[in-house]
């Protein structure tokens, strides 16, 4: 799957964009899932760990855009939940943590609240 830049995609609509988040979170939640599964060691992890990563630095950079239309409070509380998740993939990528669960549940919350 291709993620493209914000910058690219700006002519969707809002509905657009916010099917496709939710279509890149399914996605992270479905690697989450069989790397869970796996285990920290398996090739699932790293594709789960490095798909992780991308979405939610691309992710950041939207929040961080004066831009994004969210509301300031909600966007910099993404931006918290975000940060928590690449630290918590890069703990994971380094072997210090196998924490898929936590990045799995707090993912599908953020998910299922999307309206």
């Amino acid at each position: 799957m291709i993620m493209l830049r914000y910058a690219e995609i700006e002519e969707d609509s809002p509905t657009d964009a916010r099917d496709r988040e939710r279509e890149l979170l399914d996605r992270s939640i479905g690697l989450l899932q069989k790397a869970t599964e796996k285990g920290p060691k398996s090739f699932e992890a790293v594709e789960a760990v490095h798909f992780v990563l991308r979405l939610w630095s691309m992710l950041l950079e939207d929040l961080a855009s004066n831009d994004n239309a969210l509301p300031k409070e909600l966007r910099a509380s993404l931006i918290s939940i975000g940060i928590w998740i690449l630290r918590e993939a890069d703990s994971i990528r380094k072997g210090d943590s196998s924490n898929f669960q936590g990045i799995l549940d707090i993912t599908k919350i953020i998910r299922d609240g999307m309206q």
